[in-house]
Formats: C-alpha cells, sequence, structure tokens
C-alpha cells in the first residue's frame, strides 16, 4: 500500500511539474523581442552593442555572407532581445529545410541487395522532407547561437531565448510547419546557464566533441611545435612534407579565390558528398564571398601539383582562436591523405603567424587530430518537437545518440593545457 501512495505521488508530482512548465511556455518571459529576417534589417547599433565582444560567427559581416552566398535551403532569422529599451542579447537561427536523402549516404557501393535498393531508397528519402529550426549556426560547431551582453547573466535570458525560437517557430507557420527545434552547440560553459531550456521541454543530448590544440605562449613559429613533440610524432610530420614533396606536391597560401572557386567548390564536395549526415550543403561562392568579407581574419592554403589545386583548407581567426573551417581535398589524386594531414599542419603554422592561443579543428576525423595534440571539448544540443507526445520520441532517441570518442595521444614532450571539458 505505502509502495503504491509513492507511486502515485510521484506521477502527480510529474503532472505537476508538467502542468508547470506548459503554463511557463506559454506566459511571455516579460523581455522585449525585434525579430528578422535578415541582418540587414536588424538595429546594427544594437546588436553591434551585444554581439561586437563575442563570437565572429555572430558578426553581422559573416552572418551577411551566410545570407548572401549560403545554402538555397537555409532561411535565416534574428532576434534581438530587450530588457525595457536595453538590448541584452542576440540570437541567430536558421530555418532548414531538409530531405531524407540529407541523412543517408546513397552512393550505390556494395553488391546485389544493397545496390537494389538504393533506387527505393532514394525515392523514400527525398519524399521525407522537415522543415527544422535551428538556434545556432550548422555551418560552424561552438556555441553561436546567442550573444549576451557585458554582465547580463546567461542563466536570466535563456527563458527570453526560448520564447524567441517559439515566436519564430509560429511566424513560420505561414511557410509551412517547423515542428522541430534545435538549440547548438554548449560547452560545458554554458550548459549550467541553460538549464533553463529543460522547463521550455528542451532535453540535451551530447554531440562529437571539438578537438581543440592549445598553443603553448613559447611556440613562435610551426618549427618551435615541431620541437616541442616527440620524435616520434615528429618524425610522422615531416614524412608527411616529404610524402607531398616526393609527389610533387607544394604548399602554400591561396589569394584571388574567385579565379579557383569552381575547382575550390568540387574538392569542398569531395569531402561533404562522403558525410552521412549533410543537411546544408555551401555553394561555389561562398568561399571568395567569405574571403572578401573577413579580409585579415580569413586565411586559404591550398595544396598545388603542377599548378593544379589537389586540396585546400580556409582558417578563420575568431579572436584568439583560429578555426580551421572548410577544408576540401581530391581523393582520387592519389596524395588525399598527405594532402589531408599536410592541410592540418599548415594551420598550426597559420595560427601561430596569426596571434592565436588554440585551434578549433572540428568535430571530424578525430584519430589523426589527436595525433596533433588537440584534446577533446565536449559539446551539447538541445532539442524539442512541438508534438508532447513526439517529445517522448525525441527524448528516447537523444539517448540513443551515439558520439565520437577521441583517442588519448600524447604527442609532446611536456604535457599541453587541455580545453575545458
Amino acid at each position: 500500500m505505502a509502495d503504491r501512495r509513492r507511486s502515485s505521488r510521484r506521477l502527480l508530482d510529474r503532472l505537476t511539474a508538467a502542468r508547470a512548465r506548459h503554463h511557463e511556455r506559454h506566459r511571455p518571459s516579460g523581455f522585449g523581442f525585434a525579430l528578422a529576417d535578415s541582418i540587414d534589417y536588424v538595429d546594427p547599433v544594437r546588436w553591434d552593442a551585444v554581439a561586437s565582444g563575442a563570437s565572429l560567427f555572430l558578426q553581422r559581416r559573416y552572418l551577411a555572407v551566410l545570407e548572401r552566398a549560403g545554402p538555397d535551403n537555409l532561411a535565416p532569422r534574428y532576434a534581438l532581445i530587450y530588457r525595457g529599451r536595453v538590448p541584452v542579447a542576440a540570437v541567430v537561427m536558421q530555418v532548414v529545410s531538409v530531405a531524407g536523402t540529407r541523412f543517408m549516404k546513397l552512393d550505390g557501393e556494395g553488391k546485389g541487395l544493397r545496390r537494389a535498393l538504393v533506387p527505393a531508397a532514394r525515392k523514400v528519402g527525398e519524399a521525407l522532407r522537415e522543415r527544422v529550426l535551428v538556434c545556432g549556426n550548422l555551418l560552424s560547431w561552438g556555441f553561436h547561437a546567442a550573444a549576451f551582453a557585458p554582465g547580463a547573466a546567461p542563466a536570466e535570458l535563456w527563458p527570453a531565448v526560448a520564447e524567441a525560437i517559439y515566436r519564430v517557430r509560429r511566424a513560420e507557420r505561414l511557410a509551412g510547419e517547423t515542428d522541430f527545434a534545435l538549440v547548438k552547440d554548449l560547452t560545458a560553459g554554458e550548459m549550467d546557464a541553460a538549464e533553463a531550456l529543460r522547463r521550455f521541454s528542451y532535453r540535451p543530448v551530447e554531440s562529437d566533441p571539438n578537438m581543440v590544440l592549445e598553443l603553448a605562449p613559447e611556440w613562435r613559429s610551426y618549427d618551435d611545435y615541431l620541437a616541442g613533440l616527440t620524435g616520434k610524432y615528429r618524425n610522422a610530420a615531416r614524412k608527411i612534407q616529404k610524402d607531398l614533396a616526393q609527389a610533387g606536391c607544394a604548399l602554400g597560401p591561396l589569394k584571388a579565390l574567385a579565379v579557383h572557386a569552381e575547382r575550390l567548390h568540387r574538392l569542398y564536395l569531395g569531402v561533404v558528398d562522403n558525410a552521412a549526415v549533410r543537411p546544408v550543403t555551401l555553394p561555389a561562392a561562398f568561399f571568395p564571398a567569405l574571403a572578401e568579407a573577413m579580409g585579415e581574419d580569413f586565411r586559404c592554403i591550398a595544396v598545388r601539383r603542377d599548378h593544379e589545386l589537389v586540396g585546400f583548407i580556409s582558417v578563420l581567426k575568431d579572436g584568439d582562436t583560429a578555426v580551421a573551417y572548410y577544408i576540401g581535398f581530391d581523393r582520387a589524386s592519389g596524395v588525399g591523405n598527405a594532402a589531408y594531414l599536410g592541410l592540418l599542419h599548415a594551420v598550426i603554422g597559420e595560427a601561430i603567424a596569426l596571434g592565436c592561443r588554440r585551434i578549433s579543428f572540428g568535430r571530424t576525423a578525430l584519430e589523426p587530430k589527436a595525433g596533433l595534440g588537440a584534446r577533446p571539448e565536449r559539446m551539447w544540443l538541445w532539442a524539442r518537437h512541438r508534438n508532447p507526445v513526439m517529445n517522448v520520441l525525441v527524448r528516447r532517441l537523444l539517448r540513443a545518440v551515439p558520439h565520437g570518442e577521441a583517442p588519448e595521444r600524447q604527442p609532446f614532450k611536456s604535457a599541453t593545457p587541455a580545453p575545458e571539458a
């Protein structure tokens, strides 16, 4: 009998909590909002007052590039959040229309039944379409969802961010339902304040880590980095350079990206088309537009063989972090692996020259990046579905989502500091 009473009490508590969350979701947060469909529509002075000290990916010059030369299935949305007449947060959102084929790799490889099923799988995938509202940036990794004004308490502002997402989702009903909302990518430092999202039926899931290389203050050049490696890893780095030289390849900066736009795009597609999940694809105009808008905060390093580009990597200076942004290489060239590793090493020299303190290498290819000395920085997503019944399913799916575990490597003679876990 006592067990039954305790069980009934727990059920009642859950129902009471669910009702309280429902009321909070449908009650104004008390903040003011200015919503916009273009970065050109927001008040630039107020946006910059909040975002100018934040990540490059929250600044107007970057966001304008996404609008002019971004993926065709992505539409930007923005919100300025006010406390009274003072802007306290700037929020970046994206509405993405995704076909099922972007979540499955249908290359026709394999034999027998697997190959025979490809046409049917492609037809089903094309029929499955979902509009997703993302708070953050599908074309970057890291916390690029919102900037909070200096002195503001993020924990107090997350309910307002949730309301901004809700307002945009409701407005999107004119163009079609956006049932699924996603907030990405929060690091450990942002997770505590974002707990308020749980009251709005968002649930967290850990995603693949961002691989971060901390640059030692005494490194003044790439040679200094090499000198800090143990013999095994230093010899491996030199072998990459030797392999490229023997293949007739040379690494160096690439200027005038507009001239090479089509080739860069083909190299980029050679990498992105190999990914199992590819919700968005950049057009050929993106890299030249990004280079023009970023100025000295943009670098492009290329691998050439007989004057032909066989690989490239773009680098963005985001404050004191160098972001190894998009990469591309020709897998059929015979030097694809050496080109890839050579480009990763080239980023280290570029980051040191830029005066950066760390390199953000992203979440793919954890093994080779760990070999460079990069260590995992954990990241989480928060997700919810409009339908309460689907929300239960979403929670179960999120618990089942696997994420990569970076291998333990120590390539340095002495330990370097790890990013915040």
